[in-house]
């Protein structure tokens, strides 16, 4: 047995001649065996059939009947059983150990809950910020959203080249520089330049509408030599009307052929396009154009940028930047002097896409222009 009468109970039960009070041992401790009045060891007999086995039950039967005859149920909660100490303690304090368990886990949800809704300047304030640092927090996430807006660049509105400078501390070399692209080629110094190298071959591409141009990404493999570098062909993109100038005169549109030394250093080959004769590579290039901005289409075809070159391989070369933010410096520009043609319908294609994507005109700042003859 595993129940052990109260006190109170216990008497109670002496006084009606029901149960001689005395404890009751736990089935933990009882006796496999029965030993009779000899001394000897018997096994214990099988309990006979009956209908009620608990005695605790019996008692309260007992009880029932002698109290003018009611029954078990009535006393339920009148006569008092308890389990042992060691019984008790343990479910209580294991039912104190969950409660408090259970109190904490709502108490960390509900504080979750309520930093999850905080303001920057609330969360400081919960961590026990002092009020400068909460205002230093207010401060810098206004500013963080104020720059995330700002940061998109664009050809006009407020975000157009005359802003970019202030759109981002990277992009100050747009207003402080003093070798920036584009600008007006005049008074080019003729000497006898070598030649550029054009090592240029059917390649692999894919083409991305990045916001700003059309931009087609090619296979490694092409490259040129120019003052005696080597440099990759990364990729090439469109501007419409061209940016750059000659004598004064803007074409149609310009290709920008962007490369990458080993050093990291860039040069630019610049090819003006004017009305005319249909541009197979262009042609190509517009019939595997995204349906999506910023979603880069791999092409099945092959592409050759050499085909965007001009017969004419005679060049403009000057020290310049790129044209888009950052703006950055130290950019050789190859400029070819003659231009290559395509059809109005192929320009206009373009311009239904980006109507103007031309950044103005640079200061020369009486840079140094050379001309190949």
């Amino acid at each position: 047995m595993t129940a052990r009468l109260s006190i109170a109970a216990c008497l109670s039960a002496a006084a009606l001649g029901l149960l001689p009070c005395a404890p009751v041992a736990r089935a933990a401790d009882a006796p496999a065996e029965r030993v009779d009045h000899v001394g000897r060891a018997s096994p214990r007999p099988a309990a006979a059939p009956s209908p009620i086995t608990d005695p605790m039950e019996r008692l309260r039967q007992r009880l029932a009947e002698r109290l003018a005859g009611g029954s078990a149920d009535s006393l339920t909660g009148k006569v008092e059983l308890r389990t042992s100490a060691a019984a008790a303690a343990a479910p209580a304090a294991g039912a104190s150990r969950a409660a408090r368990a259970h109190a904490g886990a709502r108490a960390q949800a509900a504080s979750d809950m309520a930093r999850s809704s905080m303001t920057p300047s609330a969360v400081a304030h919960h961590s026990g910020a002092a009020p400068a640092q909460r205002s230093a927090a207010d401060k810098a996430a206004a500013a963080a959203t104020v720059h995330a807006e700002a940061a998109h660049w664009g050809y006009e509105g407020a975000g157009g080249p005359t802003a970019w400078a202030a759109l981002r501390p990277e992009y100050t070399q747009c207003a402080s520089g003093s070798r920036q692209s584009p600008i007006d080629i005049r008074d080019g110094l003729a000497v006898d330049l070598e030649p550029v190298r054009f090592d240029y071959q059917p390649s692999h591409f894919a083409v991305i509408d990045n916001g700003h141009t059309v931009q087609v990404n090619v296979a490694p493999g092409n490259a040129i030599e120019v003052g005696g570098r080597r440099y990759e062909l990364v990729q090439f993109h469109f501007h419409r009307p061209s940016e750059e100038r000659i004598d004064g005169r803007q074409f149609e549109m310009s290709v920008h052929l962007v490369h990458k030394d080993a050093e990291g250093r860039l040069a630019v080959v610049a090819v003006l396009l004017e009305k005319g004769p249909a541009q197979p590579v262009v042609q190509t290039v517009w019939n595997n154009l995204p349906l999506e901005k910023k979603e880069e289409v791999a092409a099945r075809a092959l592409l050759d940028p050499a085909g965007l070159l001009p017969a004419d391989r005679r060049y403009y070369t000057y020290m310049g930047s790129l044209t888009t933010p950052p703006c950055s410096e130290g950019v050789q520009w190859v400029v070819m002097r003659t231009p290559a043609t395509a059809t109005a319908g192929q320009l206009d294609l373009f311009a239904r896409i980006y109507p103007m994507n031309a950044r103005p005109l640079q200061s020369a700042a009486g840079r140094r222009i050379l001309q190949s003859n």
